[in-house]
């Protein structure tokens, strides 16, 4: 294969959607909510988790394309994809863990963290290439 990298994270992406599709469609069961969220802090939780990985993951894995097939450091990109995966499992563990009001639980701030580091190093990295490989 020849982008490993893109295609572990993509795939691990793929299963962790799949995880939370499914615990969004357990709430929506046990609440018979075929539609909207009913005001229910699970369903809630549930979808967003759902909704935030699918909001995030596809610019992370076409980046990590990119980089990958412009030969950019591949060591670099498993840790930053490493980095994305972790923060992505702990922002679905931080959304559905008890939290006090107005305060997100440490998992989801790990998760938020770690991903928004893993957007500006691969989007600068990006951009890096852009100006000194290809001008």
């Amino acid at each position: 294969m020849t982008l490993p990298v893109t295609a572990f994270v993509g795939a691990v992406c793929a299963f962790l959607l799949l995880f939370t599709a499914i615990l969004t469609v357990r709430q929506r069961l046990r609440l018979k909510a075929a539609f909207g969220d009913h005001g229910d802090t699970k369903l809630i939780a549930a979808s967003r988790s759902h909704g935030n990985l699918a909001e995030h993951a596809p610019i992370v894995v076409i980046l990590l394309g990119l980089l990958e097939s412009a030969r950019a450091n591949h060591m670099a990109l498993m840790a930053i994809g490493a980095l994305f995966l972790i923060g992505r499992v702990a922002h679905i563990i931080g959304l559905h863990a008890p939290a006090e009001p107005g305060k997100p639980p440490v998992p989801r701030q790990i998760g938020v963290v770690a991903t928004w580091a893993t957007l500006l190093v691969l989007g600068g990295w990006t951009l890096w290439m852009l100006a000194t490989v290809n001008l």
